[in-house]
C-alpha cells in the first residue's frame, strides 16, 4: 500500500486545567491564564509539593451512553472519553456514513489508572481480598481508555494503548497518522489521557524531586526556560484528535483544520529520567519528523517545545532545537511551552499541546510561555515570554519526551486545497 496518503485534522476535543472544552482551552492559552492552583482534591498540607494543575468541577456523566460505566471507569478514562465525544461531535462525522472496521481508536495513558490502584489496595489491606472491587482491573489498566471508547462508539479499526511516559499521547497520534498513511485504517480517534493528581502521584514525583515547590505562588510556579524554574507542575485531563485520509475527508464535506504531515521518534538510549545532555535523541526526532513531512527546517514557525520546566530539560531541548533548525533557531523560530499554563499533562501532553499548535495555525496566534522573567542564560531562544503573539504560522512542530528515553515529535501544516 501506498505510503504518500494525506492525513488531516478534523477534529478536536480537550479536557485541561484551562479549559473543558476547545474554546475555552485555546481562550485561556492566547490570553495567558493559569489553571494552576492549590491542590483541592486531597489535602495536600503534609507533602512537599502541594499545587497541581487540576480539572475542577468535572461531571463525567453526560459523556457516557450508560450512567453505570462512570461508577466503572478510573478517572482518566472519563477524561478520554469526554474529550473523545467532544472531538467526534467537532468532527461532524456521520457514523452510519463511515466503514466502522476502517474507524480506529489509539487512546494511551502514561500511568493508567493510579487512584483505582490506590482505592482498591487500601480495601484490600483494611478489609480483605473479597471486598476489592471485580472492576479494579479493567478500571486500572491503560488500555482502558482506547478500549471502552471504541465501543461507545462501535469503532472496529485498530485498537490499542501507548504507554510511553510523556511521550504517550504524541506516539499514539503517531502511530494513527502511519496507519491511516499505510491504508490500515481511514480514520482514527487519537491521543491521551491521564489524572495522576492523586496522593501517591505527587509523592512519587516529588520524592524524585521532579515538582516544583513554589507553593505559595502556584500560577508562578511553572516557569519553563526561566532561571528560577524549580521543577514540573503536574497537571491531568485528556486531548483526543479525529485525523483521517484526505479523500475520506473531503467525501463526508469535512471541516479540515490543517495537514498532519510528519511523525518521528527516537530513543535517548541513555537515562531513567534525564535526557541526553546535548539534546541528541529529540534532535533526532524533530530530523525525522521533519523529514516525513518534506518540510525545510526554515520552513517551520512554531515549535511547542515539551518545555517542562525542569533544569536539565529546558536546557537539552534548546540545546536540540539549535541543532535542528541551525539560525533559524535564532532568526524568525518561535518557541513557547504552554504547560506554563496548563501544567505537565503526562501522557496527555502531546495530544492537548498539538491542539493548541492546530489553533495557531488557524487564528495566526502564538500561545505564550507565562512566568518567564529572566530567561536561563542556556535557553536563549525566543519563547515568547509572557503574552501571545501574532504570527502567521504556516508549519508547526509538536515536542514531546518522556521518562525512559522516549522521544516524539509530530508535524502540523496549514491545509492547502
Amino acid at each position: 500500500m501506498s505510503t504518500d496518503r494525506k492525513v488531516v485534522i478534523t477534529g478536536i476535543g480537550v479536557i485541561t486545567p484551562v479549559g473543558k472544552d476547545l474554546v475555552s482551552f485555546w481562550d485561556s492559552l492566547k490570553n495567558g491564564r493559569s489553571g494552576i492552583d492549590r491542590i483541592s482534591s486531597f489535602d495536600p498540607a503534609c507533602f512537599d509539593c502541594q499545587i497541581a494543575g487540576e480539572v475542577k468541577d468535572f461531571n463525567a456523566t453526560p459523556f457516557f451512553n450508560n450512567p453505570k460505566d462512570v461508577r466503572r471507569t478510573d478517572r482518566f478514562t472519563q477524561f478520554g472519553m469526554a474529550a473523545a465525544k467532544m472531538a467526534m461531535a467537532d468532527s461532524g462525522v456521520d457514523l452510519t456514513k463511515v466503514d466502522l472496521t476502517r474507524f480506529g481508536t489509539v487512546i494511551g495513558s502514561g500511568i493508567g489508572g493510579l487512584n483505582t490502584l490506590c482505592d482498591q489496595h487500601s480495601v484490600l489491606m483494611n478489609k480483605g481480598p473479597n471486598r476489592v472491587s471485580p472492576f479494579m482491573i479493567p478500571m486500572m489498566i491503560s488500555n482502558m481508555a482506547s478500549g471502552l471508547v471504541s465501543m461507545e462508539f462501535g469503532l472496529a479499526g485498530p485498537n490499542f494503548s501507548t504507554v510511553s511516559a510523556c511521550a504517550t499521547a504524541c506516539h499514539a497520534v503517531g502511530e494513527a497518522w502511519r496507519m491511516v498513511q499505510h491504508g490500515e485504517a481511514d480514520i482514527f480517534l487519537c491521543g491521551g489521557a491521564e489524572a495522576t493528581v492523586v496522593p501517591i502521584g505527587i509523592a512519587g514525583f516529588a520524592a524524585m524531586k521532579a515538582l516544583s515547590t513554589r507553593n505559595d505562588a502556584p500560577q508562578r510556579a511553572s516557569r519553563p526556560f526561566d532561571k528560577d524554574r524549580d521543577g514540573f507542575v503536574m497537571g491531568e485531563g485528556a486531548g483526543v484528535l479525529v485525523i483521517e485520509e484526505l479523500e475520506h475527508a473531503k467525501r463526508r464535506g469535512a471541516r479540515i483544520y490543517c495537514e498532519l504531515s510528519g511523525y518521528g521518534l527516537s530513543s535517548d538510549a541513555y537515562h531513567m529520567t534525564s535526557p541526553l545532555p546535548e539534546g541528541e535523541g529529540a534532535a533526532r526526532c524533530m530530523r525525522m519528523a521533519l523529514e516525513k513531512s518534506g518540510i525545510n527546517p526554515n520552513e517551520v514557525d512554531y515549535v511547542n517545545a515539551h518545555g517542562t520546566s525542569t533544569g536539565l530539560g529546558d536546557i537539552c531541548e534548546t540545546k536540540a532545537i539549535k541543532a535542528v533548525f541551525g539560525d533559524h533557531a535564532k532568526n524568525g523560530l518561535l518557541v513557547s511551552s504552554t504547560k506554563s499554563m496548563t501544567g505537565h499533562l503526562l501522557g496527555a501532553a502531546g495530544s492537548v499541546e498539538l491542539a493548541a499548535c492546530v489553533m495557531a495555525i488557524r487564528d495566526g496566534v502564538i500561545a505564550p510561555t507565562i512566568n518567564l522573567d529572566e530567561p536561563d542564560p542556556e535557553c536563549d531562544l525566543d519563547y515568547v515570554p509572557k503574552v501571545a503573539r501574532e504570527h502567521k504560522v504556516r508549519v508547526a512542530v509538536n515536542n514531546s519526551f518522556g521518562f525512559g528515553g522516549h522521544n516524539a515529535t509530530l508535524v502540523a501544516k496549514a491545509f492547502e486545497g
